[in-house]
């Protein structure tokens, strides 16, 4: 029986071990930062989850898991000032609140509030709506409508100031924040464009039977919104960048603060965000990172690092490049918004 009792001992030590390491790698910032997960709803009815980060004086707790990583955070705590910028986060595809957890965090360290909604059927738990004529139609309209929910449902609205308010777009998140700045994308471009090339999102268009490769289906989803409220955009790795065609972000009025990975081949450079920083020109504040690859954009993994979402190539150091790529976010919209 003693064996039996050093087993349980053991099995014991390992899961407080894991657990210290897991409380231990939590996400943290030096103020401290409210967390909370709501839900706003959509035209049609649906709810959508939208995680919100902000300053709070509450006492915070490395409990609150989003994603990949474990967060250092009061949750649900009330909200901290007044007259705060807000930001709005829309995720890649497939992705999710967490996927820029550690951004977000940096933004309400430093005084903003941060809502990230989750986009219906584009979302790591549902792709329904991807590839759809709707798709980024409906993201564009998920992304002002969080807008709409933060300014005038949110119990804490009146924390905000409806004149500072920003956007963050990473991939497919990107060229919804084009397209809430004013971005016109033709998708009826998609078609001959995946005709000739091998790029990573006309794979999955094909594999998908994705009606975007009609050109008369794909026209009916050209309908998106600009939303005059968002006074600055930053734009990451932008998906679809080759359905920006000329004049297509003519109406592009504010500033742009602009990211490639010198290693992306998923969106490759040449078709996707070179074509937005030609057209906007010195509208736009480009940063050109060496070793980035795709995912080098997604939060640093913590203990959980599925290789997809977590390998860099090389040496690359995805940390240290967060850490400065989040002080110039915040320098952009501090600039800008603030």
């Amino acid at each position: 029986m003693k064996w039996i009792r050093r087993l349980l001992l053991g099995l014991v030590v390992l899961v407080v071990g894991i657990g210290a390491a897991v409380v231990w790698k939590a996400m943290r910032t030096e103020r401290r930062v409210g967390f909370q997960l709501t839900r706003a709803t959509d035209s049609n009815g649906q709810p959508f989850t939208v995680g919100i980060w902000y300053p709070t004086q509450a006492r915070t707790w490395p409990t609150t898991q989003l994603g990949l990583n474990l967060m250092d955070v009061a949750a649900d705590g009330p909200v901290a000032g007044n007259g705060l910028p807000l930001v709005v986060l829309s995720h890649g595809n497939a992705g999710g609140p967490g996927s820029h957890a550690d951004l977000a965090l940096a933004l309400a360290d430093a005084g903003y509030v941060v809502a990230a909604p989750m986009h219906s059927g584009d979302n790591y738990a549902d792709q329904s709506a991807a590839g759809t004529v709707a798709w980024l139609g409906g993201r564009n309209r998920q992304l002002r409508l969080t807008l709409d929910y933060m300014l005038k449902s949110w119990p804490g609205h009146a924390h905000l100031n409806p004149a500072r308010v920003g956007a963050f777009g990473f991939s497919a998140g990107g060229i919804t924040v084009l397209t809430a700045v004013g971005a016109q994308p033709d998708l009826r471009l998609i078609a001959g464009h995946c005709a000739e090339s091998p790029e990573f999102i006309c794979t999955v268009l094909r594999e998908g039977n994705s009606p975007l490769l009609d050109p008369d289906k794909a026209k009916e989803g050209n309908t998106y919104a600009a939303d005059p409220r968002i006074r600055a955009a930053v734009v990451a790795a932008p998906g679809l960048g080759f359905t920006l065609g000329p004049g297509a972000l003519a109406a592009v009025r504010v500033p742009v603060q602009l990211w490639s990975g010198e290693q992306d081949t998923v969106v490759s450079y040449a078709t996707n965000t070179k074509r937005v920083r030609e057209a906007l020109g010195s509208g736009a504040e480009f940063h050109s990172v060496p070793g980035a690859e795709h995912f080098s954009f997604l939060t640093p993994c913590g203990l959980l690092a599925p290789p997809l979402l977590c390998t860099d190539p090389g040496q690359f150091d995805r940390k240290a490049f967060h850490l400065g790529m989040n002080a110039s976010v915040i320098a952009f919209f501090d600039k800008n918004i603030r």
